[in-house]
């Protein structure tokens, strides 16, 4: 059975709220997102000590290099992901279509594709709306302090 997930990350990958923020943001992503009976979806709200990669799962199947256009392996990010354990101390990677290096929040990922030290996500939402609107995503901007974006997967 195939698992969706939304995140909402803030847009600076080393950017975290005091955790009196990060509950009132989890209320207010409680109240956008209702579960009518309390066990249909589960509301994350995570801290990381290190920057962690929030991937999109399925949907990725395409990654180009911002120096020199070219593809990027997915195994090639997928292994690295993997040998990190999901977790960067810095983003700094050599890529392997032009040998530069580049963060990894500056490739194209053909589907969104994050990084962040603090996470809220919503997996599996009972909510038709599957996504949140530009104006949730701004109203949670404005509880935590700091721009959010979105990033969608599928497992």
């Amino acid at each position: 059975m195939s698992e969706f997930y939304i995140s909402a990350i803030p847009t600076d990958v080393n950017w975290q709220p005091t955790t009196d923020t990060a509950d009132a943001a989890e209320a207010y992503v409680r109240r956008i997102f209702p579960d009518p009976d309390g066990t249909l979806q589960e509301v994350e709200v995570e801290f990381h000590d290190r920057i962690r990669v929030v991937h999109p799962g399925e949907s990725l199947e395409r990654i180009t290099c911002p120096r020199c256009s070219g593809d990027i392996p997915l195994d090639w990010f997928q292994d690295l992901v993997e040998e990190a354990e999901e977790e960067f101390d810095s983003l700094d990677v050599t890529v392997p279509c032009c040998s530069a290096l580049v963060p990894l929040d500056t490739l194209h990922y053909d589907w969104p594709c994050g990084f962040a030290r603090f996470e809220i996500g919503i997996r599996d939402a009972c909510r038709p709306e599957y996504e949140f609107t530009d104006e949730e995503l701004a109203e949670l901007a404005g509880i935590l302090g700091h721009p959010v974006r979105q990033i969608l997967a599928h497992f």
